[in-house]
């Protein structure tokens, strides 16, 4: 029976990656991702934001998006197939042309001894994307997608590129294959301040006109401001709240995104911000504490959050995982959200 395509792009649901770390002798569990959910509907593509300081989880996550790491339980589904279940040839046949990566280091992706264009036609050819005579102009194409043209980048090695260059070269070598869906892993974080912003750009002008959705990994909220449509903030393996960027970085309900936002400094165009530098001192213990994880740096603390996991909670359209804003403690969180609105004027 013929399978009838599914409204969804991407599902995750309940999705769990444990690892075993070893301690001397003994192990314990390493939840790198713990019950992660959201949707990606097929019909409107979308820039989601997967957003957090470093050991968050969100790379682990983009792996297993990407079918590089193996969930340990939960739902992953493309166009309503487990990602799971796909045999390795299924996968080269149809999911790794439906579904492309852009890594963080673009000069990693490319071998200094090949020329660029090669990758370029590499891809064309196992894919069949084009007839011989017609891949040189199927390439341009795809390449003028990204600010560039076939004459500017053939015949040149990796390392006569600029960052930018290097980073769009990426981005159309993903592009060449017509994907639904691009993985982007902190496609900026290498880049000048001065480059950043034409490659988010990019990002965006890549949604709107060849209506790819992007799942957007990153640790800067200001960037994820700018041009995401939708936020998930990570905590140690949990998304703490999730929702429209302009309600979750504009008004933002859990102590952790507050604080996030809080990290942010005042604009300045030479200036690339990272959440990394004043938040992420990673505590492993963090993501075997029982209760909430943020228990231990959160100034809203109650003995409720010391031993029980908080729920996701539905408040102010978005999804938060914390106490306050449940009915039995609704009232503890009107004093947190006014001093976060005053804070924003």
């Amino acid at each position: 029976m013929r399978q009838q395509p599914s409204s969804e792009l991407l599902r995750v649901e309940n999705l769990t990656k444990i690892f075993q770390i070893r301690h001397g002798f003994s192990t314990r569990e390493f939840r790198a991702v713990d019950d992660a959910a959201f949707t990606l509907t097929a019909a409107k593509p979308e820039i989601f934001t997967i957003a957090g300081e470093s050991g968050s989880g969100k790379t682990t996550l983009a792996r297993m998006v990407l079918g590089m790491e193996q969930p340990s339980s939960g739902i992953l589904q493309y166009k309503g197939r487990n990602i799971a279940d796909l045999s390795l040839g299924e996968k080269r046949a149809w999911f790794f042309k439906e579904v492309q990566p852009v890594f963080q280091d673009p000069f990693a992706a490319f071998s200094p001894l090949k020329k660029i264009d090669h990758y370029l036609y590499e891809t064309v050819h196992n894919y069949k994307m084009a007839k011989k005579s017609e891949t040189d102009d199927y390439v341009n194409e795809v390449l003028q997608q990204v600010g560039l043209t076939l004459a500017e980048v053939r015949g040149r090695y990796p390392n006569e590129l600029s960052g930018g260059q290097a980073q769009r070269m990426a981005v159309a070598r993903a592009l060449l294959t017509n994907p639904s869906l691009i993985v982007a892993d902190e496609p900026v974080s290498m880049l000048d301040a001065s480059l950043r912003m034409s490659v988010v750009n990019m990002f965006r002008d890549l949604k709107e006109q060849q209506q790819v959705s992007i799942l957007y990994i990153t640790h800067d909220l200001a960037t994820a401001y700018y041009f995401a449509d939708r936020i998930a903030v990570m905590l140690r393996g949990w998304i703490v709240e999730e929702g429209p960027v302009e309600k979750v970085l504009g008004s933002p309900l859990h102590p952790y995104t507050q604080n996030l936002k809080e990290s942010i400094p005042q604009a300045d165009p030479d200036h690339a911000w990272s959440s990394e530098v004043d938040l992420a001192i990673l505590d492993t213990d963090e993501y075997t504490r029982k209760g909430c994880r943020y228990a231990g740096r959160c100034p809203h603390v109650m003995d409720v959050c010391r031993h029980t996991e908080p729920p996701n909670v539905t408040a102010q359209g978005r999804t938060v995982k914390c106490f306050l804003y449940t009915e039995e403690h609704a009232a503890d969180a009107a004093p947190v959200q006014s001093a976060v609105d005053s804070s924003n004027h």
